[in-house]
């Protein structure tokens, strides 16, 4: 519970400190006296977002501090102790607010985060103010109040997750057909264009060779013709270049008898004889490859223009050709493999869409029973709030899936990121009228009854131990508050209850009351917070609360009078 609230420098408040007992505590005061401030700060210390205008003027920084008794068994202990807090002494919240808008947070000492703040706190306090009163208005809040009723936030949770997994699964599959798509129409013209490279089965440097084989049989016949000559000129005629050396050598051998440098030469000339007869048979070898079929030029000029056309068309060079081929296979192998990978992936997200459908299936169940169960008991709690012939109703309804990208269960219901349901809290204050949402039939004194129904059947499922309502009277009175000055008094046998109220006969219930009033010092502003200690001082402030700033002998009276009532 919250024992003790610290504020300094924050709006009109100088330094102010409270402590809170157990039980029911009220705030009362004159309008503009503070009281809303102190929840303001209550507020900030349980995570909401701060700004600079908080800060009070002249001041350079706000410092809020709040001291939570905390069960050792409860989940914030458990929480403090993952953080390495020590929680055997309760939990100590602060928070410092400078002029230029920052905040740090401070959490038993040491410095945080507001979400570890907003985490711990979950559990600790809830405040219904006019603000609360009007976010009942929004049927988007509708579903959150049903899930915390319900206890389904896990399963909300398991169902939002597959939700985010399956929406970024879905947006690739359409960018990858989408590319398949594009793929398919160029994969005609893929298909042309490796065909036309492989069909023409290029060899590596080919254009090089077809550029020497042309230029060879351009010249063919004056090669013919040259070689041939050789051969006759070496070998054939007679006195041929063979014959003749072959009388020298001859000549060079007898004389070489008498002579060892002629023997020498005539050995070396018989080895010239031998390497001409080698060159006249490679001569004739090439004499019969020599190609002097005009086809065969005409052959090759046209896979000469072949390769040029190609080469061209895919680059500029063999390289580049061969490159080409390459990259238009891997076109085609990718164009699989997308399909492949868009196979799998609708795989895949069918599974994820079959299992958020039984999740979302199964949450709608749950919803749909603790719906029931929550009217049920609002209906019982308007009752003791002068709201007995009101019936309240949770209305369930959903969509259905048309477009086919939309997530939905077997049935075609479509599923968001909380699941298939929309929930609408429907209300007919009197017999006769028919249901209709919160927003078009609630006045403000209904509207207030009906906070405090949920809240009573809401704290009987939830673990909060304190609870706060600032402005619960709003647009009632009479007979009524009573009612809801009871239903307060009732709900802090189980939970502290904390209230700003206007009315006495709210305020006479509180097991303990506070008066905040202003006063002004020194031409500024401060707002001074009073515990009402003595019988004495609550009745005189419960007179102030009946008969303004007049009073009178009948006030005191009737204020004595209902605080005899309330603790009888």
């Amino acid at each position: 519970m919250l024992s003790e609230l610290s504020i300094k420098n924050f709006a009109i408040i100088d330094d102010l400190k409270i402590s809170f007992p157990a039980g029911f505590s009220v705030l009362t005061g004159e309008t503009g006296a503070g009281k809303s401030i102190i929840m303001e700060a209550v507020n900030l210390l349980l995570g909401s977002r701060a700004s600079a205008d908080l800060v009070r003027s002249g001041c350079e920084a706000a410092e809020l501090e709040a001291f939570f008794d905390i069960d050792p068994h409860s989940k914030t202990a458990r929480l403090l102790e993952e953080q390495g807090l020590d929680a055997s002494d309760g939990l100590i919240l602060r928070r410092v607010i400078a002029e230029s808008g920052k905040s740090r947070v401070f959490i038993n000492s040491r410095q945080s985060t507001i979400d570890l703040l907003k985490e711990l706190t979950r559990d600790l306090a809830g405040i219904s103010s006019q603000h609360a009163h009007q976010g009942l208005l929004r049927e988007e809040n509708h579903l959150d109040i049903l899930d915390e009723f319900a206890g389904t936030a896990g399963l909300k949770n398991e169902v939002r997750s597959l939700y985010n997994l399956i929406l970024p699964l879905q947006k690739r599959l359409r960018e990858l057909k989408t590319i398949l798509d594009q793929k398919r129409k160029e994969q005609e013209l893929v298909s042309f264009q490796i065909d036309e490279i492989r069909d023409a089965a290029v060899l590596p440097h080919e254009d090089e060779d077809l550029d020497k084989k042309r230029q060879a049989l351009l010249n063919a016949t004056k090669t013919f013709e040259a070689v041939n000559r050789s051969i006759h000129e070496i070998h054939d005629r007679e006195g041929s270049v063979i014959e003749k050396l072959a009388f020298i050598k001859n000549e060079l051998e007898k004389a070489g008898a008498a002579d060892e440098t002629l023997k020498i030469l005539a050995q070396r000339l018989s080895g010239t004889l031998y390497d001409l007869e080698d060159m006249t048979q490679e001569l004739r070898q090439t004499s019969s490859t020599i190609d002097l079929d005009p086809a065969s030029l005409e052959i090759t000029e046209q896979r000469r223009d072949l390769i040029s056309k190609l080469k061209r068309k895919y680059g500029g060079s063999l390289e580049a050709l061969f490159q080409v081929y390459e990259d238009l296979q891997q076109q085609l192998v990718r164009t699989v493999d997308i399909e492949k990978e868009i196979n799998a992936g609708e795989k895949e997200v069918r599974a994820f869409i079959q299992d958020i459908g039984r999740k979302a299936k199964e949450l709608s169940g749950l919803r749909k029973i603790a719906g029931k169960t929550l009217s049920r008991l609002a209906g019982d709690e308007l009752l003791t709030l002068e709201m007995g012939r009101a019936k309240f109703e949770v209305s369930f309804f959903c969509q259905e899936a048309k477009d086919e990208t939309d997530i939905a269960t077997a049935d075609r219901e479509k599923i968001g990121p909380d699941g298939m349901d929309k929930v609408v809290f429907l209300l007919s204050p009197n017999p006769g009228e028919p249901l209709k949402p919160l927003a078009k039939i609630a006045s403000g004194g209904e509207l207030s009854r009906i906070v405090l129904a949920l809240k009573a059947v809401l704290s009987k499922t939830k673990s909060l131990e304190t609870l706060i309502f600032d402005e619960v009277d709003a647009g009632i009175g009479g007979a009524t508050s009573e009612k809801i000055g009871l239903k307060l008094k009732q709900l802090s046998k189980k939970h502290q209850v904390i209230c700003i109220t206007h009315l006495a006969q709210i305020a006479k219930y509180a097991a303990r009351q506070f008066r905040i009033y202003k006063e002004v010092v020194d031409g500024r502003t401060f707002t001074v917070i009073v515990p009402l200690e003595r019988q004495s001082d609550r009745i005189e402030e419960i007179a102030r609360m009946i008969g303004g700033a007049t009073i009178t002998p009948a006030t005191l009276s009737h204020a004595r009078e209902l605080l005899e009532q309330a603790s009888a």
